[in-house]
């Protein structure tokens, strides 16, 4: 009888298990990836999916509201100084999920390695943040780390100190290039294994790293319960998987194995025809603005073929822009014929979208087959060819939108321009960015997602030598308009910087330095019952901390 009760008490126990667990999995969150998680390191991490998993397990100084503004998180207040040059940020209590205490010199720490290491995002400390000390640091004329203008007054008392005032520096604090790092913890690693590992990875933030491993089509987080605002967060967890094509997010959502999915092209005609799935869609911007990089350089496109601005030009004004997010990407995106992409930086004075006149530039971008023609007579002449071919590379695993885009590309370019070949090359997305930083590529599809809201984010791009500036495009009188409006005669005259960068921007769009193509927006299916979703164009797409299911 003993034996039969015990047997009977752990079927129970084992039941009560299952139940639970269940109970748990039903309470996590399934939302869909469109790439590969590579790193959860804040100096290597690039991309908004990474971005978005790294934000959901850490919170820095700062968080966004649901309408994006900067409110705060680790710091409990923040103070600036009447010049406008020094912040002094006050922590409240938080801890790291090893119970060690957050602390104003895990800000110290974490920023000054991003300085040192100098990785892609490092310019967001000195171009953008205007950090003292930063841009010393970065370049390598100087290598004392002490002279970055972050210091730890006591554990909870963080002092920023800049060149010259940022309106936006609070916004910039909750991009994860901000995040801290507690020294101790990452000097107990072996070099190289941070961010690889739920084992190498420290969470401050709503949900810790549960599984991940680099790269894979799976991770998931749950829920932190030792989170300064833990009471806020009812999912009991999220996970994510990556899924490569629009038909399989369709598929998977239907299948109720994913909550929340993304779906472009003919998935969204699908789902707007089918009543059950039409409630559930919803659009929303992503920020991201999709344009053609062109390399200049004599080291590709036949020896430099494309720093002549005229033939960029003519590849422009070749492209179908409406056919292309009307008849290809289909999930809401906007044909964009600016530099800046619109709905996402507005003044703060007039309120006006900066990039609400999308005929502003309608002399040097637009679907104008003529025009391209005498563009293209003009390059022909005066680089005394008649024929061009040139190779564009395109990630495999950006959205299977993405392929098709590349090959209306090539036909809009090769009906309009006789005698100009566009080959198309298909790639992984780390790949095509190895070969776009490594001056290895003609024409690149690209993208690039604005990381606060203000037109530096994209401006700032081609300045002289920038690491982003992948065309090798330079032009003294605009990097003296962004030198103006970063640290210069315009930095306090808020009206004359806009005008300025509205200058810096029509230079871009004199040379095609670009060729902008369209502002990506995301077509969401979302499960019945999943509620508060935060979506933003802007540094973080998706942020979950109020999200119900």
């Amino acid at each position: 009888m003993k034996k039969l009760t015990a047997i009977l008490l752990s079927i129970m126990m084992l039941l009560a298990c299952v139940v639970t667990a269940s109970a748990e999995d039903a309470s996590y969150l399934g939302v869909m990836l469109g790439t590969n998680v590579m790193s959860l390191d804040t100096n290597l991490a690039t991309d908004g999916d990474s971005f978005e998993v790294i934000a959901d397990c850490i919170d820095g100084l700062m968080q966004m509201d649901k309408d994006g503004a900067a409110v705060p998180a680790i710091a409990e207040s923040y103070d600036l100084s009447e010049d406008g040059l020094t912040y002094t940020f006050h922590l409240r209590d938080a801890k790291w999920n090893n119970g060690t205490a957050v602390t104003a010199n895990d800000f110290v720490f974490a920023w000054r390695r991003i300085a040192k290491e100098a990785g892609e995002y490092a310019y967001m400390l000195d171009e953008i943040g205007n950090i003292k000390g930063a841009a010393e640091i970065i370049s390598g004329s100087e290598s004392d780390l002490t002279t970055l203008g972050v210091n730890a007054a006591d554990d909870k008392t963080l002092v920023v100190e800049l060149n010259v005032p940022v309106s936006f520096f609070p916004s910039l604090m909750y991009f994860p290039t901000f995040y801290p790092i507690n020294e101790e913890f990452y000097n107990s690693l072996a070099d190289g294994t941070y961010g690889t590992s739920p084992e190498t990875f420290l969470s401050n933030g709503a949900f810790v790293l549960e599984s991940y491993t680099p790269g894979t089509a799976n991770l998931s987080v749950k829920k932190n319960p030792d989170y300064w605002d833990a009471d806020r967060v009812k999912l009991a967890g999220i996970t994510y998987q990556v899924v490569g094509s629009s038909d399989n997010a369709l598929t998977a959502f239907r299948n109720n194995t994913l909550d929340v999915v993304m779906i472009s092209g003919d998935q969204v005609d699908a789902a707007k025809k089918d009543a059950a799935l039409a409630e559930k869609l919803k659009v929303t911007g992503a920020g991201y603005m999709w344009y053609l990089s062109f390399s200049q350089t004599e080291k590709n496109a036949e020896g430099g073929m494309l720093a002549n601005a005229n033939l960029r030009l003519a590849i422009s004004n070749a492209i179908d822009r409406d056919n292309l997010v009307d008849n290809y990407v289909m999930d809401g995106s906007l044909a964009t014929f600016t530099a800046v992409p619109p709905q996402f930086a507005a003044s703060s004075t007039t309120g006006e979208d900066f990039s609400a006149n999308q005929d502003a530039f309608t002399d040097y971008v637009g679907y104008n087959p003529e025009k391209a023609a005498e563009y293209y007579e003009a390059a022909k002449a005066e680089l005394g060819k008649d024929s061009f071919t040139f190779t564009m590379i395109y990630g495999n695993n950006e959205g299977d939108e993405v392929q098709k885009v590349a090959q209306a590309i090539k036909e809009d370019v090769e009906d309009a321009l006789p005698g100009v070949v566009i080959n198309l090359q298909s790639m992984t997305k780390a790949e095509r960015l190895d070969k776009m930083q490594n001056d290895n590529y003609d024409i690149a599809l690209t993208r690039w997602g604005p990381d606060y809201a203000d037109p530096m984010t994209y401006l700032g791009m081609w300045v002289t030598n920038n690491s982003n500036n992948y065309g090798f495009w330079s032009n003294a009188e605009f990097d003296q308009l962004i030198a103006d409006c970063t640290t210069g005669a315009y930095i306090t005259d808020y009206d004359a910087r806009w005008d300025a960068m509205f200058k810096a921007e029509t230079l871009v769009m004199q040379e095609a330095v670009i060729a902008p193509l369209y502002t990506k927006a995301n077509a969401n299916l979302i499960t019945d019952g999943v509620e508060g979703i935060d979506f933003h164009p802007v540094a973080l797409n998706r942020v979950y901390k109020d999200t119900t299911k």
